[in-house]
């Protein structure tokens, strides 16, 4: 077992101490389950097998979840109630118009709400709905989507706190969107050409100016219709959100309800939902591209049925169970200590395992430990860093962390997971000495990065610190700030690129090596994968400009 006693890190001026390390490297940490080979997912491809190794058949090896319902992942494993429903949907032919005005009545039955939509996921349903409240019903207003600057309807009003990644989905039908941050200005943006008001449910729409029940009392007199976005949180009969003066309400159906990922659930107003499926497909417009099969449409269906049957206290039981198996097992790891917190919300409603150290005494960073664990078997996808309300300093106090989410753990699995984080965080690992700096990379540098069909060319602004790299980064449309670390010859940055419409930021995180006047390697993007980057140092004119005089006034003819 590492020692407990602190040690005496001896730094230099110029280099990062050993917190500094840490510090810089989990900000520069390369997102775990990227895609790059090693030895879980370098196994050879072979031909299909149907059976519980379908997925090492073709090369890839599976993830035990203790992240929760993110997409990238495969969120949720559906009901067993839902895979029957999809097994028999898809033994018969059926006329789609007339499943959408079934399964709309029978959600209606069961949610209370007045009727109700299966999408082709969450995302697809903001789309849909966006085009409904456009277009009216109007077939001839949707077919002109996105191009509708000269419908009387073209207009988003959304509050700044309520934008992210996901309002995509609303911008595609080619609206313009109106940020507000004020009641007051929300009052104001409000008007004939509002189209509808986009909220994301939880934060400021629950309580404060901009709640869900002032924006109601705005948009009703004016007949403007609410949509919120509650794709992760746990559904509620009757529905909180509608109840509260939302219009429709959606949610992801491959998170909580655990029906088919490619499904989404909409609850609300009838009519604008009739408009919203007149919007999707099977119907040609703007929502052709979103198709939902009628094996998901009635196993979105079955999950909503069973969802209403589900001992959920029960479930939370056995979550808590799970985190209680893992908690003991690193416990007996001296330095090692876990806490469980349960949130109140409705979003992403789980317990969460904090599993906290050190990193001076483990010499290992929650990173460090997420990416060893993804990256060999068995495969485990974990959180790592400071968690929610979290801040700083209290990072600081208590060291590093892991997170283990456990609502998508399957039975078994807190044992596997129990045994392989005691195995990593048990290892003796020498203290790592950042070496000295190979070069001084302080200048401009002209980067040109090779996408998978394209290419750009960047630049970098160096100044360098000892080990320490911060400046800034020239991408096709922004320029950021950008920080970094050289460690002998490896050179790790990083920059983000954020977009001026909407929650979309692009990281960039480059982990090249350096030789001479020259730095390359891959540079990763988060969710939106790899290139490859060569950055070579800048050569500036060699011949100066000559004599240069200053004139004493304005020029007479020149």
């Amino acid at each position: 077992m590492p020692d407990n006693k602190p040690e005496t890190v001896e730094t230099k001026s110029a280099a990062p101490s050993r917190r500094d390390l840490f510090d810089i490297a989990g900000a520069l940490a390369v997102p775990a389950l990227m895609g790059v080979a090693t030895e879980a997912t370098a196994a050879t491809v072979g031909p299909l097998k149907a059976g519980p190794q379908i997925y090492q058949s073709i090369g890839v090896e599976p993830v035990i979840n203790c992240r929760g319902t993110f997409t990238i992942i495969g969120a949720t494993i559906e009901l067993p109630e839902v895979r029957a429903a999809m097994e028999a949907a898809s033994q018969h032919y059926a006329q789609l118009d007339e499943v959408a005005m079934g399964v709309g009545q029978r959600l209606a039955d069961i949610t209370g709400a007045e009727w109700g939509m299966v999408s082709a996921g969450c995302a697809a349903g903001l789309k849909h709905v966006t085009a409904a409240c456009v277009s009216g019903g109007n077939p001839e207003k949707l077919i002109r989507i996105p191009h509708i600057e000269s419908l009387d309807k073209n207009e988003v009003v959304i509050p700044r706190s309520s934008r992210s990644v996901y309002d995509h989905a609303v911008r595609n039908i080619g609206v313009k969107i109106i940020v507000v941050d004020t009641a007051e200005q929300m009052e104001k943006a409000l008007g004939p050409r509002t189209a509808m008001i986009y909220l994301t449910a939880g934060g400021p729409t629950v309580n404060g100016p901009l709640s869900l029940e002032n924006v109601a009392r705005m948009a009703k007199p004016l007949n403007i219709p609410i949509l919120v976005d509650a794709a992760a949180e746990n559904l509620t009969i009757p529905n909180v959100h509608l109840q509260r003066g939302a219009t429709i309400v959606a949610y992801s159906g491959g998170k909580a309800i655990r029906g088919p990922q490619c499904a989404g659930l909409l609850l609300g107003k009838k009519d604008l939902l009739m408009a919203a499926w007149q919007a999707s497909s099977p119907h040609h417009g703007p929502g052709r591209d979103n198709k939902v099969g009628r094996e998901e449409t009635l196993g979105m269906l079955a999950a909503v049925e069973t969802w209403v049957k589900r001992d959920h206290e029960g479930e939370w039981k056995t979550w808590l169970g799970y985190c209680d198996t893992i908690a003991k097992k690193v416990s007996t790891i001296p330095g090692v200590t876990t806490s469980v917190r349960e949130p109140q919300g409705l979003s992403n409603r789980s317990p969460m395992l904090i599993i906290s150290w050190d990193p001076d005494k483990l010499n290992v960073s929650g990173e460090e430990i997420a990416e060893e664990v993804a990256r060999t078997k068995p495969r485990i996808a974990l959180g790592a860093g400071p968690v929610g309300k979290m801040g700083r300093r209290e990072y600081q106090e208590t060291g590093t962390s892991i997170n283990v989410t456990p609502w998508q753990m399957q039975p078994g699995d807190d044992k596997v997971v129990a045994e392989r984080l005691h195995q990593v965080l048990s290892k003796q690992r020498p203290r790592k000495e950042i070496a000295s700096p190979a070069a001084n990379l302080s200048g401009r540098w002209d980067v040109q990065i090779d996408y998978f069909s394209s290419t750009s060319h960047h630049s970098l602004f160096i100044e360098q610190d000892g080990n320490k790299i911060h400046g800034s980064h020239k991408t096709d449309f922004s320029v950021n700030e950008m920080a970094g670390l050289i460690d002998g010859s490896d050179v790790k940055m990083r920059s983000a690129s954020v977009a001026k419409e909407g929650g979309d930021f692009v990281p960039f995180l480059f982990a090249g090596t350096v030789s001479g006047d020259t730095i390359s390697g891959p540079v990763y993007f988060g969710e939106y994968l790899s290139a490859r980057f060569t950055a070579k140092r800048h050569k500036y004119p060699q011949a100066g400009a000559g004599k240069i005089v200053v004139p004493g006034g304005p020029p007479l003819a020149n």
